[in-house]
């Protein structure tokens, strides 16, 4: 009976308007305080996921541009590209194959 008699007693509030009601209210407000910081951090948390995710994206985004970059200048780099663009210019490979220049110094 008592047991019934003080949940009814919460349900309808009584527990904010009786005597020492100061002491239930300042605990409600500190559990408010509480609640409003546990939401910010959440959000604060959701926030860093969600720039997380973005910045990966943004790393697999270059590090396919810096692949597809390399394989352009690999191939711009090879002997038959640089010998097609420079005989549009005029210039062809040398005919005889280049010679070592040795130089013995005497001390």
């Amino acid at each position: 009976m008592i047991m019934k008699q003080n949940f009814l007693n919460i349900i309808k509030g009584k527990f904010l308007v009786n005597d020492d009601a100061l002491k239930n209210w300042r605990f409600i407000v500190f559990l408010s305080f509480l609640a409003l910081g546990m939401i910010a951090s959440s959000h604060s948390a959701d926030r860093k996921v969600h720039q997380i995710a973005k910045l990966s994206n943004q790393v697999k985004e270059l590090k396919s541009e810096y692949v597809d970059v390399r394989m352009k200048l690999m191939r711009s780099k090879m002997e038959s590209k640089i010998i097609s663009a420079m005989a549009k210019q005029g210039l062809v490979p040398s005919e005889t194959a280049p010679q070592k220049i040795k130089i013995i110094t005497k001390e």
